[in-house]
Order: C-alpha cells, then sequence, then structure tokens
C-alpha cells in the first residue's frame, strides 16, 4: 500500500479544501485509477524566490498545487526508471533511508486523494477482493508525501522531472482485515506542520492516524476492474456484491505491490 488511488477532484475544489494556489497549468485530470508513474497533484508550501531564484526566506511561505509523477527518483540516480519501485516509502525508515531522508526533512507534500483500492487475500483459489477506502463526508484525504528534484545526467538541457512518494505505517483497526499496511493518512490539524518548510523535524506525524480517522472511512467492495490499468472511471469506485463478483467476474491482473 499504496498502490492504486482515485483522485477526480478539480484543481478549483482543491485550492477551497486546501487554502492554496492552483500551479497545475492545465496538467490535472481527474483519475478514479491512478496508478504509479501517473502524473498527480500534491500540495506543496514553499517560501517565494527572487528573479534569481534564490529562496526568500523572510518572506511567507505560500502553500500550492502542483503536478508531480507519482514514483520517486532520488536527485542523485543515474536513471529515472527507479520511481516505479519507489511510490510507497515506510515511515518507520524514511529518516534513515539515503533515498528519502533529505525529502523527508526539506520536500514534504501532500497528496489530494478521493480514497485508495486495497486487496484482501480470500484465499489461494479465490485471489483477492478489492477494496476502495474513502471517506463517508466525501471530503478529501491527504496522504503524507515527499517529493525530488531530478535532472537527467545525460541530457543536461532538459527540464527538471519532480517526483514523489506516498509516506505508508502500519494498517489500523478495521483496515487491518484487507491489508497489514495503509497510507499516512494525516489530519487536517497535522497539515500545517507536516508542510512547513522551515521545520525539519517531523517525526511525531510518523505514526499510524488515530482510530477516529480511520472510523470515519468506507470500507467499500469494489469492482476487479481495477486491477487494470486501462480501466478508468466512476463504475471502479461502485460498490459490488463481493460474493455475486467471486461468481461471474474473474480478476482481470494481480494487484500491485505495495509497501
Amino acid at each position: 500500500m499504496c498502490g492504486r488511488y482515485a483522485a477526480t477532484k478539480d484543481p478549483a475544489t482543491l485550492v477551497k479544501e486546501f487554502d492554496a494556489v492552483d500551479n497545475t497549468e492545465g496538467m490535472a485530470r481527474p483519475d478514479h485509477n491512478v496508478a504509479p508513474t501517473k502524473n498527480v497533484v500534491t500540495v506543496v508550501e514553499r517560501h517565494p524566490r527572487d528573479a534569481d531564484g534564490s529562496v526568500l526566506e523572510d518572506e511567507p511561505a505560500q502553500r500550492r498545487l502542483r503536478v508531480m509523477r507519482w514514483g520517486l527518483v532520488p536527485f542523485w540516480a543515474k536513471d529515472k526508471s527507479i520511481g516505479a519501485k519507489m511510490i510507497n516509502t515506510r515511515a518507520e525508515t524514511a529518516a534513515s533511508k539515503p533515498a528519502f531522508r533529505k525529502a523527508l526533512k526539506r520536500h514534504r507534500c501532500l497528496v489530494p486523494a478521493d480514497g485508495w483500492y486495497e486487496w484482501q487475500r480470500l484465499g489461494e483459489k479465490k485471489g483477492k477482493q478489492p477494496y476502495f477506502m474513502t471517506p463517508r463526508d466525501g471530503s478529501s484525504l491527504a496522504f503524507a508525501g515527499i517529493w525530488e528534484t531530478w535532472r537527467d545526467p545525460k541530457e543536461k538541457d532538459a527540464p527538471p522531472l519532480v517526483t514523489c512518494s506516498v509516506l505508508t505505517v502500519d494498517a489500523v483497526g478495521p483496515l487491518t482485515d484487507i491489508h497489514d499496511r495503509m497510507p499516512l493518512v494525516l489530519s487536517k490539524d497535522a497539515w500545517r506542520q507536516w508542510l512547513d518548510p522551515d521545520l525539519d523535524d517531523v517525526a511525531e506525524l510518523l505514526q499510524p492516524p488515530p482510530l477516529q480517522v480511520v472510523d470515519q472511512l468506507e470500507l467499500r467492495p469494489v469492482s476487479n476492474k481495477v486491477n487494470s490499468v486501462r480501466n478508468n472511471g466512476p463504475e471502479l469506485i461502485e460498490r459490488v456484491d463481493p460474493a455475486q463478483q467471486l461468481d461471474e467476474e474473474p480478476a482481470l491482473f494481480d494487484a500491485p505491490n505495495s509497501a
């Protein structure tokens, strides 16, 4: 976890929900089946820069919506393909792993989502049942994320690639019946601290969310059409009868690997 999620709200809605400025530049698209290496909308908070690109630390930081590629490519990577394996970052080791520790200290973001998918193992012969975890009130979830800027050492004139990763923690409450991991979902009162560009240490936030956060989620069984990234539409998040699906509709592909 998290290997797939849904993010369908337009930037204008997210601007209000996250109190941010829209810097998506027309690149944001509603997506019911967000998969690794796709472009995703994130929320960052940074100090403005002057004409020379220097950070104006005396100016207040501004919160912005920004499009990034899902799958972290560390600044020192020789090839961007490593990002496909780094869509998730385990919160327990993020501060010590060379690939993540700088980003955790300096480059944190929120990843807005309608909800995320997870696959429950039903037995050796029965396959897996996908679930969609989503707030009952229709509000957005905010996954804790980190981001990096990567420049291709072979193409020095190419524009930089900005990528991100979603932090994961041990699942809590009823989520443990579906999978042992979950994204680090931050409550609204933690957003400012997580995004604060002047704060180096966020260790206290790297914990599984409290049970009341999980209690606000609907754990909805959905169609195994979500297994294929070729399927994308509102039907993917509609409730299905798991028993009927096992009888009538075989899974298309295995669920993606998750951490």
